[in-house]
């Protein structure tokens, strides 16, 4: 095979380092779930579930197209649907075995019927709203959902109960994040009292498992963080005053291009649509065949950088649908085909997620999970 002209690579050492890191916070007997929905943050839905997949007790995506394409690729463990499945699609997901997260009555009854036409027991996991106010089952609806599964224990069971927090990675004062728990567990303590109790118990992203102890439960859901970044600023500010040691994450990914023209322009030149760049001293273009339809987004356009040859080379221009121009006058010896750093390392110079972001005004879950889909991701 030829080599690709624009490609991601994802670093095998880095994902399972960052997972063991996740194991030693939780313990051995908290099950790990590693989020891989939204094409695993970026970094491939197949490539990464085939890498942790030995290592851990769960997969969870967001919908069921993502988990019939892991089961596809081989997948074996089961596989937490955490998004909405549209009702028509509710008997296919329950006979290939999915778990799924539930926040109407109208599903949950959707997949009663199927659990009896299939005659097995569905896995299901009620989502308890305490105060993002997206899925979730809100506290007075709870005797109706419980009364619903007393009269399906036939055909569904209890997995799992769950939440999702809504402030615990943007602030480093976590009042309404413990006021979600504490929600939370009056909610599973009603559930009880109604003779149900789930298998699973699971509240934590990322930023609760680094952070809060309380919140690990019997899983934890690790999205940002198995890929190497932290939640947030705030997230990595609270993790050193509640004294969190030995949680080194290691960035999993880098993205590439390739030098696909060079061009020497004179003084005065302009540069791109819209002439929005004017040399200000005679300049050396590259040309890299990457741009907004690879991910690489527009709002980068004559403020992004990139890296060749180990040195940092500033974006020109506006960035075009398939192309990008950076300045590579001061980076000696740039040749064609020469292989360029977009996000990632390139020896002791870094352009991060986190970089990116800034530069946006945006979060690097947004960077990463808008990497074209189709691009080649290589394990290294």
């Amino acid at each position: 095979m030829p080599r690709p002209i624009t490609w991601v690579e994802i670093d095998r050492d880095a994902l399972l380092a960052n997972l063991r890191t996740f194991r030693r916070r939780v313990g051995p007997r908290v099950a790990l779930c590693p989020v891989v929905k939204a094409n695993a943050y970026g970094h491939g839905l197949t490539e990464v579930a085939r890498l942790v997949e030995p290592h851990v007790g769960f997969l969870a995506v967001q919908s069921l197209e993502e988990a019939v394409a892991l089961r596809r690729a081989g997948a074996r463990k089961p596989i937490l649907i955490l998004g909405y499945v549209p009702r028509a699609a509710l008997h296919t997901a329950a006979r290939a075995g999915f778990h799924l997260s539930v926040s109407n009555r109208e599903s949950l009854l959707g997949l009663a019927r199927a659990g009896r036409r299939l005659g097995s027991r569905v896995p299901v996991h009620l989502e308890l709203e305490t105060g993002t106010h997206r899925l979730g089952v809100v506290p007075e609806d709870l005797p109706a959902f419980a009364a619903a599964l007393h009269e399906a224990r036939d055909a569904l069971t209890l997995a799992g109960v769950s939440t999702h927090f809504a402030n615990i990675e943007d602030t480093t004062n976590h009042t309404f994040a413990r006021s979600q728990l504490r929600a939370y567990r009056a909610g599973l303590e009603r559930l009880a009292t109604m003779g149900l109790r789930p298998r699973l118990r699971h509240t934590a992203c990322s930023a609760a498992a680094i952070l809060f102890d309380e919140t690990h439960f019997d899983l934890v859901r690790v999205g940002i963080s198995l890929y190497g970044h932290w939640p947030s600023r705030e997230t990595l500010v609270s993790s050193r005053t509640r004294r969190v040691t030995h949680l080194r994450l290691r960035p999993v990914l880098t993205w590439k291009t390739r030098v696909a023209q060079l061009q020497d322009v004179p003084a005065g030149a302009t540069v791109g649509y819209g002439c929005s760049h004017r040399t200000t001293r005679r300049s050396r273009l590259a040309v890299l065949p990457s741009g907004y339809w690879d991910g690489y987004d527009r709002g980068l356009s004559n403020i992004g950088r990139v890296l060749v040859r180990g040195q940092e080379a500033p974006v020109r221009g506006r960035v075009c649908m398939n192309m990008t121009m950076v300045d590579v006058t001061d980076v000696p010896g740039v040749a064609l085909e020469d292989e360029v750093v977009l996000l990632g390392a390139q020896g002791p110079a870094q352009v991060s997620a986190e970089d990116l972001a800034t530069l946006l005004g945006t979060i690097p879950y947004e960077v990463l999970t808008r990497i074209n889909p189709t691009l080649p991701r290589v394990v290294v």
